[in-house]
This record gives C-alpha cells, sequence and structure tokens, in this order.
C-alpha cells in the first residue's frame, strides 16, 4: 500500500538532478574549448580557400586585361571595370561585391607584390601583421 501523500509517479530527485547538471557542466567545460578551437581553424581555412578564389579571379582578369589591376585599383578591378582596362571582361567574382575574410575585414592586396606578381592576404582575427593561432596571417605565396 502506498502513503496517501506519495506522488503516483516516480520522478527524479533534486540530488538526482545536480549530479547530472554537474556532470553536463563538466562536459561542457571539457568540449567547448575544442569546439571553439576548431571554429577558429575553420575560419583560416576559409580565409584561404577565398584567397584562392580571388586569385584565381586576378589571373583571368590578367589572362584578359594583360596585367593585374595594380594597388590603386584594387580588388574592386574584379567587379567594375576600372579606366583604361581594355579587354575587361567582367566581373570576375560571382558576387556583387568583393568579399571580407571570414573576421569582417577587407583583404589586404598589394601589386606588384613583394612575394610574387600580386600579395593577397589576411591578417586575421586581430586584423595585425603575425600572430599565431587565430590571429596568424594568411596569405597567397605559400
Amino acid at each position: 500500500m502506498r502513503h496517501p501523500h506519495q506522488p503516483k509517479g516516480s520522478g527524479f530527485t533534486l540530488l538526482e538532478l545536480l549530479v547530472v547538471l554537474v556532470i553536463l557542466g563538466l562536459l561542457a567545460s571539457l568540449a567547448g574549448p575544442q569546439v571553439l578551437r576548431q571554429l577558429g581553424g575553420s575560419k583560416t581555412k576559409t580565409a584561404a580557400l577565398q584567397i584562392k578564389e580571388l586569385g584565381t579571379a586576378l589571373d583571368l582578369y590578367r589572362l584578359e586585361v594583360g596585367r593585374h589591376p595594380t594597388t590603386g585599383e584594387g580588388l574592386e578591378a574584379l567587379i567594375s571595370a576600372p579606366a583604361g582596362a581594355r579587354g575587361w571582361n567582367g566581373p570576375y567574382l560571382n558576387k556583387k561585391s568583393v568579399p571580407q575574410d571570414p573576421w569582417g575585414y577587407d583583404y589586404q592586396y598589394r601589386s606588384p607584390g613583394q612575394h610574387g606578381e600580386f600579395d593577397l592576404f589576411s591578417l586575421g582575427a586581430d586584423n595585425q601583421e603575425g600572430g599565431s593561432g587565430e590571429a596568424q596571417d594568411v596569405v597567397s605565396w605559400e
């Protein structure tokens, strides 16, 4: 026989719920940094892929115009024809704007470059030269 004040269904005690919450908290504290680290790595990989895509568009521009855009013309020359760019047959990017890097900054472009015909790079999460991890520079010449 049941006691008249005893609930009908069985449930979890407060202690059992607290133990489960502590275990979930420990798992989150162990897995959370790994997930964030992977997220940072994926942004770096995304920047490297975008730099390759922009580099391909720059090479196509060079084939049609006979030169890469100057530093002053910048990557905008891939979207709209700069003055005096005979043979321009763009736009050379699928979107109607030059993408920003995964951290929301503009890609850096120099032509002629210090490391090749052009230098195309992102300064990473901190938008400063150098750095490591997510703040490392992602470049076209390596």
